[in-house]
């Protein structure tokens, strides 16, 4: 299978530079200054509306900033984001949750797996978070999870190769392996190399123009998206 390149976008602008420059797919999340939340679902809904292609709409489902233990309270919430996300048109959705003592959190999972009816479920960088990484791995295998995004506790995944490559042969082919974490373009060879199934950008870049004193807006670069989707489809 070719690379899957995904980008993660807060808007349906960014979503629609993501698929006009070749992106597999998009993440679409809110608040990415805090790393991300949950969009609205009238978000959700306008970026369903830019293609219908299957497979290409994945929604972070995030109920706070913050650690990835959960209350009962907030796996409830987060359950019915993902049922709202599911019915807004998400192919898939992308969550992470952990325990008390740093593994992961089953029960929650197997709940948002029930909610999420048979769409892709993708288990975030919470994953970084785990001292023992490969035996969550085959914990996520058998729950049923999709895919796995990880920069394997690194600022940036292409400094974690290694790691990268023995957790891709760890996965076999049972779960997809996606590199996230400062990804450059110029990075998706040696993340391919290492046997990743997909790497995650963020590909943003500063807007022009003033924000009236409220803080920096950001876009999706064009050129960044495009790049990476070039460089993946001749791997």
């Amino acid at each position: 299978m070719p690379l899957a390149v995904e980008i993660c976008v807060q808007d349906p602008a960014g979503a629609r530079t993501a698929l006009e420059q070749g992106a597999t797919r998009v993440e679409l999340c809110s608040a990415l200054e805090v790393g991300g939340l949950t969009p609205s679902r009238a978000t959700i809904e306008s970026v369903r509306a830019l293609t219908a292609h299957p497979g290409w709409l994945n929604v972070l489902v995030r109920p706070r900033p913050g650690g990835y233990v959960y209350s009962p309270a907030e796996i409830d919430l987060t359950c019915a984001d993902v049922a709202h996300a599911v019915a807004a048109g998400a192919d898939g959705v992308v969550v992470g949750a952990l325990t008390a003592t740093g593994g992961v959190a089953t029960a929650h999972l197997r709940a948002v797996l029930d909610a999420a009816q048979g769409r892709t479920v993708t288990f975030h960088r919470a994953f970084d978070v785990i001292e023992d990484r490969r035996a969550a791995l085959d914990v996520l295998v058998d729950l049923g999870v999709d895919r796995v995004l990880t920069s394997c506790g690194r600022s940036r995944a292409v400094d974690a190769l290694p790691e990268l490559a023995a957790l891709a042969r760890a996965a076999a082919g049972r779960v997809q392996l996606m590199a996230g974490g400062g990804v450059r373009p110029e990075d998706v060879p040696a993340l391919a190399a290492a046997g990743c199934d997909a790497v995650h950008l963020s590909a943003r870049q500063r807007a022009e123009g003033g924000q009236g004193g409220q803080g920096t807006a950001w876009r999706t670069d064009p050129s960044t998206v495009a790049a990476a989707a070039r460089t993946a489809a001749v791997l």
